[in-house]
């Protein structure tokens, strides 16, 4: 068989299996299997990307950065639709209606809470999508959306020569949890719902970004249905099915408005057990040929209404307030209360965000409160009901030291929040520890979450400076690993001894010292001590650090915790002092990519070199890539690096280069 046949064969059986996972949930062959299919594809794509098919599904892996999004007008506008809050709201709707056709009949259906998209097809194929942007004008993020997996990249069936469909791309509330502790976990702030997470993850610059946050979609209309001599909005959805769509759930074709408003109120009850978010539910004229003939305002159709529902309130008590401290050390209160059913869950805790909104609520223990939850995920305490008072109510303040290690509480935003910074408090570990270890800071290669969690839980490390002391024993006894596994890391650790000044201050975790901050102050003082009896004042002056970040690094070097992490590390071996050398010219206006392993270099070493000679580093390929230097086992990155025809080089001439 030849690449051309191999490639059709491999991008026909994956598009099927990934329709049986996907959207039937009747896988037909294991994980591995698809695995298999789906490497082999991407390396017979890379060695013949003349011969990868458009709706090739290596499309979902992402990868592409993308300088910009390309405005895109829309040949159908996305209309918004007219909010209602009431049944009576309804009933006017369908009296306007039925005043222009009283045979007309309705299609209830859930109004998806995320980001409204338009797909367009040609010839069954997948070729472009766009956000809705303003009904007129989107924007262009083809890219990212082949990274969702429920929009079928090749329809199925008796399909149009040209379709284009809408539909709402949002994130399940069990995929939007698994994000916001990845985000947790790593130091990055959390979004704040599903619909904020489904939004910013289709905007991602870098598709292989919006390939990992898991998004779905529903779609639920057929843009250009007039073209396809559609009768009706049901058959359109029964049409899309068909072809491979994911539609929109349990919709209910209704003969009067009465029968809408009992399918609205049975949803209202169970909307907390769907999985997913929505925030009200749609009713559209069934008929298309009475669509057209009632038409729409400037703003949005007449056929159609959204009726919201009201966030669910529910009142109970108020036990007790206690704090939680986050992975990246902010002090969160959270209300202790009794059990109260709230869209569709059982809440016992939720959050008072902070001492200021306490303070502004006057909310006490004691109290009766109303709670509800915001954007349908997070239950929050709305306020205190006064009236029902006896007396015997408590206020409530932040405590002045962290309740996980004891250590000093300081204030951060104007107040409104408070922080924990000691590098030993337990409920920041597993985060600081990752972080020490990263490819940014320290770069201690196969040092991940994963083993970082089964040494914490084996009680082996306690500090990142107990990394220095850890035994081959030690870790060959931790499930998954061996002596081999053992000895690796261990070397990477000993390795992390030599790194410069500058990686051990990104590896700190101060607030605001990333790797350009950190290089700066390493340069500036040439070692550890220096920067810690710097003042605020003499800190604030230099470039890329300022009066903020200088506050950050007093308050974190003033701490114990702080001194003898950095007096442990020193004991260890660690090195504290930055080398001043002059750098190269070599490479000077050339950015490089490191992918693979090395023969004998880590990439710590490599980048080092490649930056003493004047180069830049950077961690994904684009069109300003100038070297790919690629060792073994290189994956998507010498994938793209060879679709774009960017140089690529071994070890072995990075060397050779730099010595002349």
């Amino acid at each position: 068989m030849d690449a051309s046949e191999e490639i059709r064969r491999l991008t026909d059986e994956l598009l099927y299996h990934a329709e049986k996972y996907y959207t039937e949930d009747a896988p037909e062959i294991s994980d591995f299997e698809y695995d298999e299919k789906m490497r082999r594809l991407r390396k017979l794509e890379a060695e013949y990307p003349e011969l990868a098919l458009p709706e090739s599904p290596t499309g979902r892996i992402g990868g592409k950065i993308l300088e910009g999004f390309t405005p895109v007008t829309h040949e159908y506008p996305m209309e918004s639709l007219n909010d209602v809050f009431s049944f009576d709201e309804l009933r006017e709707f369908d009296r306007r209606v039925r005043s222009a056709a009283e045979n007309a009949t309705y299609v209830a259906e859930h109004k998806i809470d995320g980001l409204s998209v338009s797909l367009t097809y040609e010839n069954g194929v997948f070729v472009s999508g766009a956000t809705r942007g303003d009904g007129v004008t989107g924007e262009d993020v083809t890219e990212n959306l082949r990274t969702v997996r429920t929009i079928p990249l090749r329809l199925k069936g008796d399909f149009p020569p040209r379709l284009v469909v809408r539909g709402e791309v949002y994130m399940k509330e069990s995929s939007f949890a698994e994000l916001n502790s990845k985000r947790e976990e790593s130091g990055e702030p959390v979004f704040a719902n599903p619909r904020n997470a489904a939004a910013g993850s289709l905007r991602q610059l870098d598709s292989s970004v919006a390939a990992e946050r898991k998004l779905d979609i529903f779609v639920f209309n057929v843009q250009n249905s007039a073209e396809l001599n559609m009768t009706s909005h049901s058959a359109s959805l029964e049409k899309l099915a068909s072809w491979g769509f994911t539609v929109s759930p349990d919709y209910r074709v209704c003969g009067s408005i009465e029968a809408a408003i009992e399918y609205i109120s049975a949803l209202g009850d169970s909307r907390g057990d769907l999985g997913y978010g929505i925030d009200g539910a749609v009713v559209k004229v069934n008929e298309l040929d009475i669509r057209r003939k009632l038409g729409s305002t400037a703003k949005a159709p007449r056929w159609a209404a959204a009726y919201k529902y009201p966030p669910e309130e529910k009142k109970t008590r108020l036990l007790d307030i206690v704090v939680q401290v986050g992975r990246t050390g902010v002090l969160t209160p959270n209300a202790v209360l009794e059990p109260v059913r709230l869209a569709g869950t059982t809440v016992s805790r939720a959050t008072l965000h902070n001492q200021g909104n306490i303070d502004a609520k006057d909310i006490r223990i004691g109290d009766t409160v109303t709670v509800r939850k915001a954007g349908e995920i997070i239950p929050e305490v709305v306020g205190a009901d006064k009236s029902l008072r006896t007396g015997g109510e408590k206020s409530w303040h932040m405590p002045s030291r962290c309740p996980s290690c004891g250590g000093e509480v300081f204030p951060d935003d104007g107040g409104a929040a408070y922080r924990c910074i000691s590098s030993s408090c337990p409920a920041q570990l597993a985060r600081s520890v990752i972080h020490f270890a990263s490819r940014d800071a320290m770069d201690i290669e196969g040092l991940g979450p994963a083993i970082v969690g089964a040494l914490l839980e084996n009680r082996l490390v306690s500090s990142p400076a107990d990394l220095f002391g850890l035994k081959a024993g030690d870790i060959s006894a931790l499930e998954g690993m061996g002596e081999r596994s053992a000895a690796k890391l261990l070397a990477a650790v000993e390795n992390s001894k030599k790194n410069p000044l500058s990686r051990l201050l990104t590896a700190l975790g101060i607030r605001q010292v990333g790797q350009k901050a950190a290089a700066v102050l390493a340069e500036e003082f040439g070692n550890i001590d220096a920067i810690a009896s710097a003042s605020t004042e003499r800190l604030a002056e230099i470039r890329d650090v300022g009066p903020v970040t200088a506050k950050y690094i007093t308050e974190w070097f003033s701490l114990d915790s702080s001194r003898q992490l950095i007096e442990r590390l020193k004991a260890c071996g660690v090195n504290t002092v930055q080398e001043h050398t002059e750098r190269g010219t070599l490479f000077s206006g050339m950015t490089f990519v490191l992918t693979g392993t090395l023969p004998t270099m880590t990439r710590t070493e490599a980048s080092a070199l490649i930056e003493a000679n004047g180069g830049k580093i950077s961690g994904s390929v684009s069109k300003k890539t100038s070297v790919v230097v690629a060792g073994e086992d290189a994956g998507s990155k010498l994938a793209k690096a060879q679709s774009l025809g960017i140089e690529i080089i071994g070890e072995e001439e990075l060397l050779r280069r730099c010595k002349g």
